[in-house]
């Protein structure tokens, strides 16, 4: 019988390029999609989740393609990694991470997406960064897109929705693959997959005020990343025999609000819609049957290719990975509570306490979801990202105390362990935001997820100095104890 986490768990963190490389005018890069989302830190708590909720429109994205200002573009300044990386990569060694899960920033390498040759400066930066990391013992799981495409594959081709894109995305990962492959462990053509349904300009990039059907544009973006995960998967395998490459999704875990029966099947709904459809893809190769049902009720019509099905039938993933943050409650009732989640607004289960981003905390279903998932597929798992954001204090003497996500910590990694002993093949966790970085959804550099803290504000000030968290020193022990001392 198992006694507790694989002898080669990779423990370890991740951030992504959008979020913490700044540098955004540097080393030949073009401009990205992540680039034009607008921040003023002045805005009231009110008006910062209205903000964070309201879709681009056509008058945003043309007012940032001109504007040079930094300040409110938080994603432009990040938290300079692509200065600070090397010191940074001490301080992860030092911490003991066995694994840097970050992304490769398209535009970086192709700086308009449809270019004839890559980006040399760009590519050099990567093999550093990888290479810094492999000096230390640090493996690399590279995310090839973190939502943020070129600027100019959306004004020129209309983003995803062109089929061309997949040929630009395509040529982007064989170019890393024929360049970075020696020096990438784990890679994953996409990111947070289902956020194209959820988050439709992070995901495929669309932009809802220029689309007439929106709800069908977003399934055609969709089809169109469904057919570049499965040729990168291909090229992968045949650049890199042994590579690993997996695919993800934002595990949005879901139980029935009563044991009402109309309840239970509205959760099933919900879980493949929300989440089994794109995995089952991914993974099995086709579209499930539920998905024609749900296509054919909501009149959505996407325009396949011939050979679609044999391309998505041949090239399937290797391993699954996931984000994990919270749970929700599925119901037919009107007027259930809501509350925040990750890219959605979720129904409020009473029994869990909340973030005060309203993210509710549920460490069980985080071993619950990797025993579905690992049913369903049998394939090794990834957490790709878990933890907790909020509000640390820097005090005086350079310590931050945050017991709060000690304890966010400690009960999902034991439930991460309960997981293992079921039989789960677990294979690594990457804590979401180790170091402090830009927060995804609110722009915010207040709601920290780090066990470093960055000293850094809301506007891209501060002395960008790096300070240990009580939480980097438990993460420490843990990890040096493989999961065993979590005291």
């Amino acid at each position: 019988m198992r006694k507790g986490f694989p002898d080669n768990f990779l423990w370890g963190g991740a951030i992504a390029a959008s979020q913490a490389d700044g540098a955004y005018d540097e080393g030949g890069k073009g401009l990205d999609t992540q680039d034009l989302r607008y921040f003023d830190a002045a805005w009231t708590t009110e008006e910062r989740a209205m903000f964070k909720n309201r879709r681009m429109n056509g008058e945003k994205f043309k007012r940032a393609l001109t504007d040079r200002d930094t300040v409110h573009y938080p994603f432009r300044w990040g938290i300079d990694f692509y200065h600070t990386f090397r010191d940074d990569i001490r301080l992860f060694h030092e911490l003991g991470i066995k694994v840097l899960r970050t992304s490769i920033n398209w535009a970086r390498i192709y700086p308009n997406g449809d270019d004839e040759m890559p980006n040399e400066e760009g590519i050099r930066f990567y093999r550093d960064l990888f290479e810094e990391c492999h000096r230390y013992g640090i493996k690399v799981f590279a995310t090839i897109l973190h939502y943020n495409i070129p600027v100019n594959l959306v004004l020129k081709y209309g983003g995803w929705k062109c089929r061309k894109t997949i040929d630009f995305y395509v040529r982007y990962a064989t170019t890393l693959f024929e360049r970075l492959g020696s020096l990438v462990d784990y890679w994953l053509p996409f990111n947070e997959f289902n956020a194209g349904r959820f988050n439709p300009f992070n995901g495929v990039c669309l932009v809802e005020d220029q689309e007439k059907d929106y709800v069908n544009a977003i399934f055609q973006c969709l089809h169109h990343q469904f057919i570049a995960n499965a040729l990168t998967v291909e090229a992968a395998h045949r650049i890199i025999p042994d590579s690993m490459v997996g695919g993800m999704i934002a595990r949005f875990t879901t139980y029935p609000a009563t044991c009402h029966p109309d309840d239970v099947m509205q959760m099933i709904l919900d879980d493949q819609y929300s989440n089994w459809f794109y995995l089952d893809v991914m993974v099995r190769g086709a579209y499930p049957a539920y998905m024609e049902r749900y296509f054919e009720k909501e009149n959505i019509r996407i325009q396949q290719e011939p050979g679609d099905e044999e391309i998505l039938r041949n090239n399937t993933i290797d391993f699954t990975s996931f984000s994990y943050y919270f749970s929700q409650v599925s119901t037919t009732k009107q007027g259930w509570e809501k509350t925040s989640g990750n890219l959605i607004m979720a129904n409020k289960n009473p029994y869990l306490e909340s973030s005060e981003w309203g993210w509710q905390k549920d460490p069980v279903g985080l071993r619950i979801t990797l025993n579905q998932i690992y049913d369903r597929y049998q394939l090794p798992v990834f957490i790709a990202e878990n933890g907790l954001g909020a509000r640390d204090v820097l005090e005086s003497d350079g310590s931050v105390h945050d017991p709060y996500r000690i304890d966010y910590l400690k009960a999902h990694v034991e439930q991460m362990r309960e997981a293992v002993l079921d039989g789960v093949d677990l294979i690594g966790y990457t804590m979401w935001g180790f170091i402090d970085i830009v927060s995804c959804g609110p722009m915010e550099m207040s709601k920290r997820y780090g066990v470093i803290y960055v000293d850094q504000d809301d506007e891209g000030k501060g002395s960008g100095k790096r300070y240990r968290k009580d939480s980097f020193y438990w993460y420490q022990k843990c990890i040096e104890s493989n999961g065993a001392d979590l005291e």
